[in-house]
């Protein structure tokens, strides 16, 4: 979760989920939370990481270490800074779009320095898109690296607005983002990533979506997991 600005609020709706547990990071621009389910998952550690660099990143990434069934994965939130007039300036080092860019370069560095070899999901609001020019395109560091990254909801971007994570624009501009480690289990026909869209089942639809709850659609990634004994996850390797 991104854009969490009551500390208090979250753990209630921690308390309030039975079976769920969560972590909240505070920053200075609104917090970055996780919840997760208990009995699926253990969260063995949480922290920020590129701390220094607010610059780029005036929301450090917040990791989660899990452990699911035995395996090990790495998830990274993320909260780019916004805005921008869609054209990369690389003169201006405050223009948005350099300063996202750069973002990624940070990202992508450490990834490779230090999780190369781990199973890692990059996610959350970006706040760009990926089917930019080439020449304005923030997430290029990633892109141009098809061998160790993947965008799993590329094909969302590339699809019709309807599909997409900000209807208000509309653009799509929260990404789940995997590591080579994963893309071969993304690629089984059960598995990809989709827009869920809480407006078409609620009443009053986008309207009272956005006003109670967010002004953005969660962007979901389904991947297989090992079996556990008690019969937990949906894949045996």
């Amino acid at each position: 979760l991104q854009e969490i600005e009551d500390q208090t609020a979250f753990n209630q709706v921690v308390d309030g989920l039975p079976g769920y547990g969560g972590f909240y990071a505070a920053y200075e621009y609104s917090g970055m939370a996780y919840l997760y389910k208990t009995e699926v998952l253990t969260v063995t550690n949480t922290y920020k990481i590129l701390t220094g660099y607010s610059r780029e990143l005036p929301r450090a990434p917040f990791v989660a270490e899990i452990t699911l069934n035995g395996e090990e994965y790495v998830v990274i939130n993320n909260h780019y800074k916004c805005c921008g007039d869609g054209s990369m300036d690389p003169n201006d080092d405050w223009d948005e779009e350099t300063r996202r860019l750069d973002a990624s370069v940070l990202l992508k560095n450490y990834i490779d320095t230090y999780l190369s070899d781990k199973k890692v999901i990059v996610l959350g609001d970006l706040n760009d898109e990926l089917t930019d020019n080439t020449e304005d395109n923030v997430f290029a560091p990633f892109l141009n690296d098809n061998e160790n990254f993947m965008f799993a909801d590329m094909h969302i971007a590339q699809a019709p607005a309807a599909d997409w994570s900000y209807p208000s624009w509309p653009s799509h501009l929260d990404h789940i983002l995997i590591t080579n480690e994963l893309v071969a289990e993304l690629t089984h026909e059960d598995y990809g990533a989709s827009i869920i869209k809480p407006d078409a089942v609620i009443s009053g639809g986008w309207s009272t979506y956005d006003n109670n709850v967010s002004d953005h659609r969660p962007v979901a990634i389904k991947l297989p997991m090992p079996k556990a004994p008690n019969g937990l996850g949906s894949y045996t390797k």
